[in-house]
């Protein structure tokens, strides 16, 4: 494919394989955050083919994943409710809450639709102007702009029956969060590209200087992550906790600013809490009050609140978190498939259980 073959290019990556392995003189464990990049990783096989010296493990970069039970709970209630829509992006459908999942609470009568943008649930709102239509809008900075304009676009269209459930996560405080938490192993940070290309990486520069951590802000495609990794491994060896971008061909260091504009007008930071993790300070975004006749919570109130723990029997905690690998979850390919899921990494179509069970890889058996 044009322009996108180079990324690709066998002989690229090996060239920068070696020079990987030329640099690195002592173990390292770096992660990548986005859960796109996981799975680029894992399916083209490269966490096999680097040094011995460089462990990867897989960050919260999945936002379906760290979407709490509660707010799945609540998106399920306002299934139940009559008069009430739910639209959703169809990997929501199949995670679950306390009790079921979205697309179990259309199979009990609720309305609940997938659709492939938040202008799609406007769109739905328009048409149907006697229900209540809420989008469950789910994702880290990437989404945040799309979803803020369909407010703003319900807004000056006299849409009053359009809401957002709004789940927003923000991955800087994340980093932090797995920075801080006890056992942290991890040494550098593979930044996702998608995520810089709306906020840039101005929000990265605190966190290297004040922890001490190299950061990369990488792209998708096997030579992005290889060259990605050869960025943050010469970073470490050097002893250089800066931010460094690898993603030049969509990555500037101050992001889209109109998009961040929309952003900025439509949401504000909030305390939000993180499936597997728990709540973190000012991680999230939630509507601002000049946006509050389009917000679901205040429609539609919810008291419950089933936290944001998973299955006894399930590791997700710990993978998020970058403190164990998919395979070394004793339900991993067992109990949790991508059938029948018992934590949301699992689930999602760019959670890290999933992409390694796809891949063909085996659980890690520890012998007593």
């Amino acid at each position: 494919m044009r322009f996108l073959d180079e990324y690709r290019d066998d002989r690229i990556a090996l060239a920068l394989l070696d020079e990987i392995r030329e640099t690195v003189t002592r173990p390292w464990t770096m992660m990548e955050i986005c859960g796109g990049q996981t799975h680029t990783l894992i399916r083209q096989g490269i966490d096999q083919v680097l040094p011995a010296e460089i462990t990867l493990v897989h960050g919260p970069g999945c936002p379906v994943c760290v979407t709490p039970r509660a707010l799945i709970d609540r998106a399920i209630a306002i299934a139940g409710h009559p008069g009430a829509i739910v639209c959703s992006f169809g990997d929501m459908l199949r995670v679950p809450g306390s009790s079921g999942d979205l697309l179990q609470a259309r199979a009990a009568g609720g309305d609940v639709r997938v659709v492939y943008s938040p202008l799609d649930a406007l769109e739905v709102a328009r048409r149907n102007p006697d229900n209540t239509v809420v989008f469950f809008a789910v994702g880290f900075e990437t989404t945040a702009p799309a979803n803020g304009m369909a407010v703003k676009q319900a807004k000056r269209m006299g849409v009053q029956n359009f809401a957002l459930l709004v789940a927003h996560v923000l991955v800087p405080p994340a980093i932090a969060a797995i920075l801080t938490s006890p056992g942290n192993l991890v040494q550098g940070f593979l930044a996702p590209g998608h995520v810089c290309a709306i906020e840039g990486w101005r929000g990265y520069e605190e966190i290297a200087s004040g922890f001490h951590v190299p950061i990369v802000v990488t792209g998708f495609e096997p030579v992005d992550l290889l060259e990605g990794i050869a960025m943050l491994v010469r970073l470490l060896e050097a002893d250089n906790p800066v931010v460094e971008n690898q993603y030049v061909r969509a990555v500037t260091r101050d992001g889209n600013i109109p998009a961040r504009r929309v952003v900025n007008e439509v949401f504000e930071v909030t305390d939000r809490a993180w499936r597997g993790i728990g709540v973190l300070p000012a991680s999230g975004l939630r509507l601002r009050e000049s946006y509050a006749a389009h917000d679901a919570e205040r429609i539609f109130p919810w008291t419950e609140d089933v936290g944001a723990d998973e299955s006894d029997a399930c590791m997700a905690a710990d993978v998020l978190r970058g403190r164990a690998l998919p395979t070394s979850c004793p339900a991993f390919g067992v109990e949790c498939t991508t059938e029948h899921p018992l934590g949301a990494p699992m689930v999602s179509a760019e959670g890290a259980c999933a992409a390694y069970l796809l891949a063909g890889r085996t659980r890690e058996v520890v012998e007593a």
